[in-house]
This record gives C-alpha cells, sequence and structure tokens, in this order.
C-alpha cells in the first residue's frame, strides 16, 4: 500500500512538473469558472440585501408612520405613538413639505424633509459627499442627485428659493428615487419623486402656504411587528389617510429597482458558469488524449485501472484546489467594482466572503475538475492497453460521396473538416462556446433595440434608472462570457495545435504549405462556431424578450453581431495556428517517433 501511494505521490509530481504550461492554462480555466461563480454570488449579494446593509449602517427604522393630518393636529396625533407599547426608539416627528426642485433647466417633484444639525436616534442618513444640512443648504438623496446631475457646491431652487446643495446621502426610512410616494398633504394620488433634507428653520419659508405634514421613525422589540403595534389602522377610522411603511415595505419598493437587474446577473451567471465549463472540458479532453499514451505505459507495467484513474484525478484536485482560493478572491472582490445596485444603498462586500461562500466555490472549482476529468479518464482506462500505447485519433467514417467532395475542397478546408472529424468532441465544445457567447451580446442588442420609456415626475422626464441598471448587468455578463470565450478559443486553439501537430506535419511532407496547414487549424475552429453563431442570435433575443421587452433588435444589428464573432474566432484562432505551423517538419515527425 506504502508503495503504490508513493509512486502515486511521484506521478503526481511528475505531471505537475513536465506538464506546466497546459496546468498553468488549466488553473486560468479553473479560476475564470470559479471567479464566475463568486462573481455572480457576490453580486447576487450587492442586489438583494443593499437595503438591510443600509438599514443597519443608518440606524434604520423598522416602522414609518405618516399622518394623514397637517400642521398641530398631525403632531398631537403622532405623539401617543412614540410610547406605545413595543415602540424601543423613536426620531421626529419631522416636517415634511411635498413640493418641486429645480437644477439647471430640470423641474421635477421633491419631498422635503426638515432635519436638525444632530444626528437623531433613529434614521441617521448616511452622508457619502460633502457635509450634513445647514441653514441656507440642502442635502440630496444620492440616487435623486445623480439623475439630476447634481454635485456638492451646486445650486438648486426648491419651490423658487434658491439653495446650495451642501451634501448628498443615503437612508433606509423611504425608498430610494423614484419611489419616494410624493403626493399632496392629505392626499392618496401616489406619484414618482425625489427626497431632500434641510434645515427645520428653512422649511416654513420653503412651504409657503402649503400646510407642514408630519413623519415619525420607530424602532420596534419585534421588526416584524410593523403597523401592527398600533393595532389594526387599515380598519381604525383614527388612521384614515394615514400612511405605515414597514423596513420590508422599503426594501421591497426599492428592490424593484434592481429587480430586472438581479434577473439579469441570475441568467448570465448560469451561460456563464455554462461557458467556464465548456473551457474546462475542452482543456481536460485535451490532456487526456494527449496523455492515452501514457496510460498506456501504465497499464503495460501493471498499474490497475484504479491507480492510473487516481493519479489524473489528483492533478486536477490540486489544480482544482488552487483555483478555487484564486478564483474566489478574484471574483469576491471584482464585484463592487463592476456592479453597484443602486446609488440609494450601501453597496459593499466584506473583507472576507462568508463561509457557505467559500465552501460553494470551493466545492464547484473540485466539482469542475472531478466532472470534466471522469469521463474521458474513464475512457483512456477503459481503452485496451495496444490501442493506448497506439495513440491513435477517432477514426473518420469514410463515405464515397465524402471523399468525391474532398477532392474538390480547398487544403486547409479539407484540413480543417478532416482535423474535426477525428476529434468531434473538440468541435462540440467550440459550438457551445459560441453559442453561450452570441447569446449573451444578441440579449445585451434585444435590450438596446427597446424603446426607453423615461420617468414623469411632473415637470419634466427623466431616464429611468432601472433601464440603467439592467443595461449594466447585462453588459456585464456580456463582458465576461466574451472574455471566457476569447480565452477558451485560444486554449482550445493551443491544444489541439498540440494534439495535430503529428497530422499536420504529415500533411506538409505531402505538399501543404505552412500557411494551408495554419489556416486548415483555423478552419477547424471556425467551422463549428458558425452553427453556435447562427443559433445563438435567436436563443438570446428569445430569452431577453422571455422575461421582458418587446421588440426585436435590427436585423443589421443581429448580422453585424454574428460576423463580429466568427472574424473574432478567426482572427483569435489563426494567428496560434499559423505560427505553430512554422515549425520544421522533420523536428515534428521526429518527436512524433521518439
Amino acid at each position: 500500500m506504502a508503495g503504490r501511494l508513493l509512486l502515486m505521490w511521484r506521478l503526481l509530481i511528475r505531471g505537475l512538473r513536465q506538464h506546466r504550461t497546459e496546468n498553468v492554462l488549466l488553473l486560468v480555466a479553473i479560476t475564470a469558472a470559479t471567479a464566475t461563480l463568486t462573481l455572480g454570488l457576490a453580486l447576487n449579494e450587492l442586489v438583494t440585501r443593499p437595503y438591510e446593509r443600509t438599514q443597519a449602517a443608518t440606524a434604520g427604522p423598522d416602522l414609518v408612520v405618516e399622518s394623514g393630518l397637517t400642521g398641530p393636529r398631525a403632531l398631537d396625533a403622532l405623539a401617543p405613538l412614540a410610547t406605545l407599547p413595543g415602540v424601543t426608539e423613536h426620531s421626529g416627528p419631522f416636517p415634511l413639505a411635498f413640493l418641486t426642485l429645480t437644477a439647471r433647466d430640470t423641474t421635477v417633484r421633491v419631498i422635503v424633509e426638515g432635519r436638525d444639525e444632530a444626528p437623531a436616534a433613529v434614521d441617521r442618513p448616511a452622508v457619502t459627499d460633502g457635509t450634513w444640512i445647514r441653514s441656507g443648504g440642502v442635502v440630496v438623496e444620492r440616487t435623486f442627485a445623480e439623475a439630476l446631475d447634481v454635485h456638492t457646491g451646486d445650486t438648486v431652487a426648491i419651490n423658487g428659493h434658491p439653495l446650495q446643495v451642501t451634501g448628498l446621502a443615503v437612508t433606509a426610512a423611504r425608498a430610494v428615487y423614484p419611489q419616494v410616494h410624493w403626493h399632496l398633504p392629505g392626499g392618496n394620488l401616489v406619484e414618482k419623486g425625489g427626497l431632500v433634507w434641510v434645515d427645520q428653520r428653512d422649511i416654513t419659508t420653503l412651504a409657503s402656504d402649503q400646510r407642514l405634514s408630519y413623519t415619525l421613525n420607530l424602532k420596534l422589540v419585534d421588526p416584524q411587528a410593523g403597523a401592527q403595534v398600533v393595532g389594526r389602522p387599515a380598519d381604525d377610522p383614527r388612521f384614515r389617510g394615514w400612511i405605515f411603511r414597514s423596513a420590508g415595505d422599503i426594501a421591497a419598493s426599492s428592490g424593484r429597482q434592481n429587480r430586472q437587474a438581479e434577473t439579469a446577473l441570475m441568467v448570465g451567471s448560469w451561460l456563464l458558469t455554462g461557458l467556464a465549463v465548456v473551457g474546462v472540458a475542452g482543456i481536460v479532453a485535451g490532456r487526456v488524449i494527449a496523455r492515452r499514451r501514457r496510460v498506456g505505459l501504465l497499464k503495460a507495467v501493471g498499474a490497475g485501472p484504479g491507480v492510473i484513474a487516481a493519479v489524473h484525478l489528483a492533478e486536477y484536485l490540486v489544480l482544482g484546489l488552487v483555483a478555487a482560493g484564486a478564483g474566489l478572491a478574484t471574483g469576491w472582490f471584482a464585484a463592487p467594482l463592476l456592479f453597484r445596485p443602486s446609488p440609494g444603498f450601501i453597496g459593499s462586500v466584506d473583507v472576507n466572503p462568508p463561509l457557505r461562500m467559500v465552501v460553494t466555490a470551493t466545492t464547484f472549482a473540485l466539482a469542475i475538475a472531478v466532472a470534466a476529468t471522469l469521463g474521458p479518464v474513464l475512457r483512456a482506462v477503459a481503452t485496451s492497453t495496444v490501442h493506448a500505447l497506439a495513440d491513435a485519433p477517432t477514426p473518420a467514417r469514410r463515405r464515397r460521396w465524402l471523399i468525391w467532395l474532398s477532392r474538390r475542397l480547398p487544403t486547409a478546408l479539407l484540413i480543417g473538416v478532416r482535423i474535426n472529424a477525428r476529434r468531434p468532441h473538440r468541435a462540440r465544445l467550440v459550438t457551445m462556446n459560441t453559442l453561450i457567447t452570441t447569446t449573451a451580446i444578441a440579449a445585451v442588442l434585444s435590450i438596446l433595440a427597446q424603446d426607453d420609456d423615461p420617468l414623469n415626475l411632473g415637470y419634466s422626464q427623466l431616464p429611468d434608472p432601472r433601464n440603467e441598471r439592467t443595461l449594466q448587468a447585462m453588459l456585464i455578463v456580456a463582458g465576461v462570457a466574451c472574455f471566457l470565450a476569447m480565452l477558451n478559443a485560444i486554449v482550445s486553439t493551443w491544444t489541439a495545435v498540440l494534439e495535430t501537430r503529428h497530422p499536420l506535419a504529415v500533411a506538409r511532407a505531402l505538399g501543404a504549405t505552412p500557411t494551408q496547414a495554419g489556416m486548415g487549424m483555423a478552419v477547424a475552429q471556425l467551422l463549428p462556431a458558425v452553427p453556435g453563431v447562427v443559433a445563438g442570435i435567436p436563443v438570446g433575443t428569445g430569452l431577453y424578450l422571455f422575461f421582458d421587452g418587446e421588440r426585436y433588435p435590427p436585423a443589421s444589428w443581429a448580422l453585424t453581431a454574428a460576423l463580429g464573432v466568427l472574424l473574432a474566432v478567426a482572427l483569435i484562432t489563426a494567428i496560434p495556428a499559423l505560427a505553430a505551423a512554422r515549425r520544421p517538419v522533420a523536428d515534428t515527425l521526429r518527436a512524433a517517433a521518439t
């Protein structure tokens, strides 16, 4: 037993040392796959849990109560709620005015909330730029400020009164722009708008003849109780016209701003994971094929199937563990740099990823290594010793009409067709690679083809931030997909070059030029890419229209994207293929003979 373990250890070390280039390529591929999964999980954390982080950072309320009354009557009605059983802390009541704000030539609805300069016990908006309120100044909610392109130091007008923007802030006491629930005092018609804070001493002047409304922020013993802390307000005539917003209600309203982006990232993570697995499978298949002779030698000296499979699997497991750590770190720290769910939230990730994500990423990396390795290794082990030592590829099926057709094909095309006929598994991987990439690109074209419905904010229209975040999410997916596809194409071409060095050398010995041999390798990658591109355009368009949208992208866009993908595949594969074809024929045949 000890001798067998020592043999396996030596074979493992020897395999890692002798095939450094292949090991690096496989390490990069598994790292990319793990980073893609981690990126998807981290982006999901950013999209689905931004409100919780913002609530914790700003001492957000569990319940916000807005009286249906105005003036002193509203203050008198709200005062008893602060001392109800089940209420632990409160802040306010704070005055509210539902006015208009003008920035440059844009006039929009705005909720103006009067606050003190001192921080409140509940709901302390986090200033992300500039300073907190002061007399004559205004602090703008950050999402609203980005929509208006307003920055610290700018001047805006509220109801005709000019105020200087002293800062930008985020809060958990009200949904982010544009879902702030703007309405006239005592009215039930809710409109879209923005939120700003001013000094309490200034709000009466800004409101002019409008009677002030008031809002009260409450912390509860049971945060899930919500409006039930006051009984049954929906059935109580005393609370007719009042607005009760629990933290869950605010989170749900704010979460609708990211719902489309969340769907795009979820579907995109499936595509990217599939693309990464395709890349790993291509490398592993090439490695196992290249080591078929090694399997034959091990079987010839008496190694059993278990030892052979264990030796190969051990290499991939070692590489998988290293790739898991690298991919986990890459995906975790790249997520907040690539995507911000909303400026109205505090979107960040912790320094250390959660344990469940570490376990998931590590299991995923090892599962990729095992799943991609198991099939080829078992096939190699099941191959007879004679065939393994001969290392013969899958013989091409010969048909009379195929022979007739091959005589009339150009040399480069004939070489490419023969390579794919002998390595059909690699051709299928190329098809999947281009299919997934084209699907992501077609989905981006579909969202660009949709009409951009602007937000009606009463006096002006502004772009809908939901569309911007969805497009940003889809561009991230498409960008990562293109990177993985390029990596897969380079690796696939390189491994194909290593596998076909001897057949290409024979073809050159029979009269093919180095250019024809190199172009044949490029054709071998380009031919299976065509069906993937042809299928990817309708699949990507249909996938996007299934979730959202009505309009198809113009045919010219789809045609340009398809030709662009094919051109990229041709360029990526032609360069290394032509470079490899320059190797002298004698050196290649001599290496194959030994």
